[in-house]
């Protein structure tokens, strides 16, 4: 079992995103078309809880019957961000933000938020800034299992020797994203 209690032993490259955690209640839902598919935005109506790409064939990725679709409130600013993001006007997402996860994904994901627009890491290097220096394959498991993709930005992780690595989404997509923000 990793601790956790450690800190952060590398300065932050920016400003880290904190997390909440999602309020009780129907999950909230809505679409938005992308340069990158289909993308499912939830929540729990206060923050963003998840943010679903096409899977890697292509195929959308549909809601449950029990969720609820609309677009009020985090999910109208959501998408609202999401279009400035890929018309290349918003670099930086401003979001509450609740995923689900254990308490070393949501560390792994905290610092993805920390890699800034234009740049990316690797896993190894996420790894020594977490000071758990020979955990890569642990930050690179949270990491592929980030539920707010986009916008907590996954696709910023690469291998150590800089060429592209997994992503849920596909490479197809994490080529796209890193193209957009290298612009």
């Amino acid at each position: 079992m990793l601790p956790l209690d450690i800190e952060v032993t590398a300065p932050a490259r920016a400003a880290a995103v904190v997390f909440r955690d999602p309020v009780p209640g129907p999950t909230r839902f809505t679409t938005v078309d992308s340069p990158v598919g289909e993308l499912t935005l939830y929540g729990d109506g206060e923050a963003l809880g998840g943010l679903l790409t096409p899977a890697k064939d292509g195929t959308g990725r549909h809601a449950p019957a029990d969720w609820v679709r609309g677009e009020t409130g985090v999910l109208a600013d959501a998408v609202a961000q999401l279009r400035a993001y890929f018309a290349g006007e918003l670099t930086e997402f401003d979001l509450p933000l609740a995923p689900a996860g254990t308490e070393w994904q949501r560390r792994v994901w905290t610092a993805l938020t920390t890699i800034p627009h234009g740049e990316t890491a690797s896993y190894g290097e996420l790894a020594r800034e977490l000071g758990r220096p020979t955990t890569s394959r642990a930050v690179g498991m949270a990491n592929g299992r980030n539920p707010i993709s986009i916008v907590v930005p996954c696709h910023r992780v690469i291998g150590a020797d800089g060429t592209l690595t997994g992503y849920a989404g596909g490479l197809e997509r994490k080529r796209f994203l890193l193209s957009l923000e290298s612009r």
